[in-house]
C-alpha cells in the first residue's frame, strides 16, 4: 500500500501515515466480524449505561460502592470508544489508513484511560477492604468528599505520564514500513516500526507499565488478603458467604484485566507474537468491558432490584 512519506534530517524516508492491518488476514470473515464487534459495540454502550443510570437514580445504591461502580461503566464506555468505532470503520470501508496525528491521539487516550482502569479497581478493591475490614468507620473514611478525591484522582493521574509518553513515541523516526500489525495504535506494535535503538524506549515502556499495572495490582493483592483474613473469621458459613459475595464480582473483573494486559505489557519481547498480542488486546479492550456490567449485575442482588425497578417504570 502507498503511503506519505517526508524526507528527515539524516536523509531517511519518514513514514507519514499509517496502516492498521487488523483483521485483513481473515477476509472471508469480514463482514461477521463488523456484525459481530457492532453487536459487543451495542451490548457495551447498553450494559454500562444502565449501570451508570441506576446508580443514580436510586436510592438503594447511593453507597461509595455504586459510585465508583458508576464511574467504573463510564470509564468502560470511553475506552471502548477509542479502539471499536475505528475497527468498525475499518471493517466496512476496508481502507485501513490512519493518520499519524490521528494514531498518537487513539494511543494517548488508550493509554490514559487504561491507566484509569488499573487505578480505580485499586481504588474499588480499597473501598471494599475499608467496608468488611473496617465497618464501624466505613462512612467516615469513605465520605463522600474521599470518594471524589479517590476517582478524580484515577481519572487525571496517569494523563502526564501518557501524554508525555505518547510525544517521546512520535517523536520517533518511522522508516521502512508503515503497517502496524494490530487493530488499534498500541505503544508496543509501533516501537517495531521505528527507526534506530528504542531499547530507551522499550524501558520506558516496561517502567511505566510497572507503575501502573504492577503497583495497583499489588495493592488489590493486598486489600484482598485482608478481605480474606476477615471473611475466615467469621464465625459462619452463611456470613461469610454473604460478605464475599459482596467483592466476588470485583476480583473477578480484576482477574479478567490485569490478567490479559499483564501479559500483554509485562512479558518478555522475545514471547510478543502479532497473534496472540491482538487476541490479549481483543480481551481487556472489548471482552472485558462487555462482560462487566454482567458481571456486576448478575451477581449483585441490589443492582437487580434496581434494574428490576427501572425496566417496570419503563
Amino acid at each position: 500500500m502507498k503511503y506519505p512519506e517526508r524526507k528527515a534530517e539524516d536523509n531517511v524516508s519518514t513514514v507519514m501515515q499509517f496502516v492498521l492491518l487488523g483483521f485483513s488476514d481473515l477476509p472471508q470473515l469480514q463482514g461477521l466480524l463488523f456484525v459481530v464487534f457492532s453487536i459487543m459495540y451495542m451490548i457495551i454502550l447498553i450494559g454500562n449505561s444502565l449501570i451508570i443510570i441506576i446508580t443514580r437514580l436510586d436510592v438503594a445504591l447511593q453507597k461509595p460502592m455504586y459510585f465508583f461502580l458508576a464511574n467504573f461503566s463510564l470509564l468502560e464506555i470511553c475506552y471502548v470508544s477509542v479502539t471499536l468505532p475505528r475497527i468498525l470503520v475499518d471493517l466496512w470501508t476496508q481502507d485501513r489508513s490512519i493518520s499519524m496525528l490521528d494514531c498518537a491521539t487513539q494511543m494517548c487516550f488508550g493509554l490514559m484511560l487504561g491507566t484509569t482502569e488499573c487505578l480505580l479497581l485499586a481504588v474499588m478493591a480499597y473501598d471494599r477492604y475499608v467496608a468488611i475490614c473496617n465497618p464501624l468507620h466505613y462512612h467516615l473514611i469513605m465520605n463522600h468528599k474521599m470518594c471524589v478525591h479517590l476517582t478524580v484522582g484515577s481519572w487525571v493521574s496517569g494523563i502526564p505520564v501518557q501524554l508525555g509518553q505518547t510525544c517521546k513515541i512520535f517523536s520517533l523516526h518511522f522508516c521502512n514500513c508503515n503497517q502496524i500489525n494490530h487493530f488499534f495504535c498500541d505503544i508496543l506494535p509501533i516501537l517495531k516500526l521505528a527507526c534506530g535503538d528504542t531499547s530507551v524506549h522499550e524501558v520506558t515502556v516496561y517502567v511505566v507499565s510497572i507503575l501502573f499495572i504492577a503497583v495497583p495490582f499489588v495493592l488489590i493483592l493486598a486489600s484482598y488478603s485482608k478481605i480474606i483474613f476477615t471473611i475466615l473469621r467469621l464465625p459462619t458459613a452463611r456470613g461469610r458467604a454473604k460478605v464475599f459475595s459482596t467483592c466476588s464480582s470485583h476480583l473477578l473483573v480484576v482477574l479478567l484485566f490485569f490478567g490479559s494486559g499483564a501479559i500483554t505489557y509485562l512479558r518478555p519481547k522475545s514471547s510478543h507474537s502479532a497473534g496472540m498480542d491482538k487476541l490479549l488486546s481483543l480481551f481487556y479492550t472489548i471482552v472485558t468491558p462487555m462482560f462487566n456490567p454482567m458481571i456486576y449485575s448478575l451477581r449483585n442482588k441490589e443492582v437487580i432490584v434496581a434494574l428490576r425497578k427501572l425496566l417496570l417504570k419503563k
